[in-house]
Order: structure tokens, then C-alpha cells, then sequence
């Protein structure tokens, strides 16, 4: 049975477990994290933090097998910590995350049956088989889908299997086929060097899909880079540049005759323990850089490096999806882009959306429960 003690000089709880292990818990959090103070049927925090002081505390404190009460000298209220919540919730420690998937960088040398695959018949019926689809594509950020239904809606009824699809200016879904007057390059049959889409958006769209609906065209493979691979490389080769494109905010921008999108951002995203987040990487859509003149030499150096690398065979994969076949990635992390094709020669025809990366980690989250 565990123990607890007051420590009233640092305001904290100290639980100690049988096996040696302790933890210390401050009074206000406790107070804070009552299990009695989240609604019964939302779960979310109904407990308003200022209907107490900062000065309260415990008067009382009693271990069982169950865990430990507190008896608090504010309301006369009784808390109820379950042992195992205890262990789960300690101070310091993140909570355990089903969705925590540590990327797998990976270059050149992932073959096509090493991307993570998956029957569209089983991701539509088979939780199971979707949670592991699901996981091992974000641990690659790319995966493949085959057996589409002959449908222009089949690659979206996957889609929204695992949430909400994310519209854009572009729409809830898009056609990348060659059209007159297009608004975008991907509406035409030039080359695309590998870009991530939407980075003038505040919030770029996670991951996308695209279903082959037909590729008869001479040409068309669509190319692949894993982002994190090349700016790992670029950190560990030239960490001038990547501390530019990961510092240094650069205009990007969308506009038509209809909108008009704009956002300054980095190319390069980290987190605070400097583990990289995303990439905003889309020649097309970057604006004018309007950093100080002084600035621009060493910028362009950094940018081009990058460029340099995502157009690199040692990074690239290329896929040639066959009808019935999906490609989905993450457009935060994996640069796509495809090879010039002749639409006299056939028709080329892609349908895409996007579901968000906290979409897809919220399906993951809610299948690990088994």
C-alpha cells in the first residue's frame, strides 16, 4: 500500500509506492486535478481553479489499497486519487500517448514494398487492420492504399474512416488533371519539384490523399522525399543554413482571382527540445523575401542547400500509382512532386483531399483502446 506525507515548506504531497518509487505532487495541482472536479458525462474540467485560494492545502491525508484521500481546509472538500492515476499523472511526466509515433526518417532506399499498404476493403471494416495502417504511416509519413472501388469518391470514403477532411480554398476535394486556365501548376503537365502543399495557409493541411482514378499518360510518376531526412542531413552538414530556414521567416503566398492567402513563417518548424515539427518547403508559393539586405546572401545559400537536396535521387522515391491505387502522406513532412507527362498520350487523373494531422492521431488515440 502507498504512503503520503505533507511537505508544507515546498506546498507538495509526497506518494511513496512499496517498490521504492515517489513522486511529489504540489497542493494546488492536486486540488486542480480532482477527479470530482470533471463532468460526469463530458469529462471535461467543470472545476473553476478560482473558487480557491493559492493558499490551500491539505489538513488531512489517508492511504488505502484504493489510493489517497485528501481532506482540504477550503469547503471542507474530500478528494479521491486512484493509485494508478497517481503513477500515470505524476508531475513531470508526459501522459502516454497512443499517437506518440517517433518518425522513421528514411531516403532513396525504401522500395515500394517497404511503404506501409493496406486493402481499402480492410481500412473501411477492420479497426484493427486500420490501427496498424494508421500507425505505421505516420511512423513513415507516407502509406499506400490498393483496391479502390471504381469510384470518384472511393479514396475520400477512406478518408473520412479516420476524420474530418480539411477544405481549403481548393475545396473539400480537388481534381489534379490537366485543364485550360488552371489556378494552380498542378492543374497542368509541367514537372513539379517536391514541395509541401498550402504553406501560405496559417496552418498547412496534415495529410494528404491521392487516389489514382486513372494514369494512362506517358509520364506523371509521382515523386517522394522525406523532408526530416534531408533537414536531419542539413543540421548534421551545414548547421548555419538549417538554423536560417528553422529562424528566419520568409513571405508565402496564394492568390487568384479569388483569394488571396499570406502568411511569414519558416521553412524549417521545431519544438522546443529542437525535434522538427514540420517543413513549409514550396518554391511556388514563396513570396518576395523581404529579410534585410544584409541577410539575403547567407538566406538564399541556406534555401538553395535545401532545395539542392529535396531534388536529390539519394533522397527521392518515385511511384507510378495505378488506377485503384492511393498514396497518403504527410504534407507536413514528405515533399511530393511528379515528372512532366503528355496528355496526348493518355488521361492523367488524381483525386486528393486532406485530413489533419490531429484528426489522424485522434483515430489512433480511440482504436489503441481496443
Amino acid at each position: 500500500m502507498l504512503t503520503a506525507e505533507l511537505n508544507a515548506a515546498t506546498r507538495t504531497v509526497r506518494v511513496r509506492w512499496p517498490d521504492g518509487d515517489s513522486a511529489d505532487y504540489p497542493y494546488l495541482w492536486l486540488r486542480d486535478n480532482c477527479p470530482s472536479g470533471l463532468h460526469p458525462d463530458t469529462r471535461e474540467r467543470s472545476f473553476d481553479l478560482l473558487s480557491v485560494s493559492e493558499e490551500v492545502h491539505p489538513l488531512k491525508l489517508a492511504c488505502d489499497e484504493d489510493g489517497l484521500r485528501v481532506i482540504w481546509s477550503e469547503a471542507a472538500h474530500v478528494s479521491r486519487f486512484p493509485e494508478p492515476w497517481l503513477r500515470a499523472h505524476r508531475p513531470g511526466r508526459a501522459e502516454a500517448d497512443p499517437a506518440a509515433v517517433a518518425p522513421e526518417p528514411w531516403r532513396a532506399g525504401l522500395t515500394r514494398a517497404a511503404i506501409p499498404r493496406a486493402a481499402a476493403a480492410d481500412l473501411l471494416t477492420d479497426d484493427a487492420a486500420l490501427l496498424r495502417w494508421l500507425v505505421a504511416g505516420k511512423r513513415f509519413g507516407i502509406a499506400l492504399v490498393d483496391g479502390l472501388d471504381d469510384r470518384a469518391d472511393a479514396g475520400e470514403a477512406v478518408a473520412r474512416r479516420i476524420g474530418f477532411l480539411r477544405e481549403t480554398n481548393f475545396g473539400v476535394t480537388f481534381e489534379v488533371i490537366s485543364k485550360p486556365n488552371p489556378n494552380n501548376l498542378a492543374y497542368t503537365a509541367d514537372a513539379l519539384p517536391p514541395h509541401t502543399d498550402l504553406t501560405n495557409q496559417e496552418l498547412p493541411p496534415g495529410f494528404q490523399f491521392l487516389h489514382c482514378i486513372a494514369n494512362a499518360a506517358t509520364g506523371g510518376g509521382s515523386m517522394f522525399c522525406d523532408g526530416f531526412a534531408a533537414a536531419e542531413d542539413l543540421r548534421a552538414t551545414d548547421p548555419e543554413a538549417f538554423s536560417l530556414l528553422s529562424e528566419m521567416e520568409i513571405p508565402m503566398r496564394f492568390h487568384d482571382a479569388e483569394v488571396d492567402i499570406r502568411r511569414h513563417d519558416t521553412v524549417i518548424e521545431t519544438d522546443r527540445a529542437g525535434a522538427l515539427v514540420q517543413l513549409r518547403f514550396n518554391a511556388h508559393l514563396a513570396g518576395i523575401f523581404d529579410m534585410p539586405a544584409a541577410s539575403l546572401d547567407a538566406y538564399y545559400r541556406a534555401y538553395r542547400r535545401l532545395m539542392a537536396m529535396t531534388r536529390d535521387p539519394a533522397y527521392l522515391i518515385t511511384l507510378r500509382l495505378a488506377a485503384g491505387e492511393m498514396v497518403v502522406f504527410d504534407n507536413r513532412r514528405v515533399l511530393h512532386g511528379r515528372d512532366a507527362f503528355d496528355p496526348s498520350t493518355g488521361f492523367r487523373h488524381l483525386r486528393g483531399c486532406y485530413v489533419d494531422r490531429g484528426e489522424w492521431d485522434s483515430r489512433i488515440r480511440v482504436l489503441a483502446r481496443g
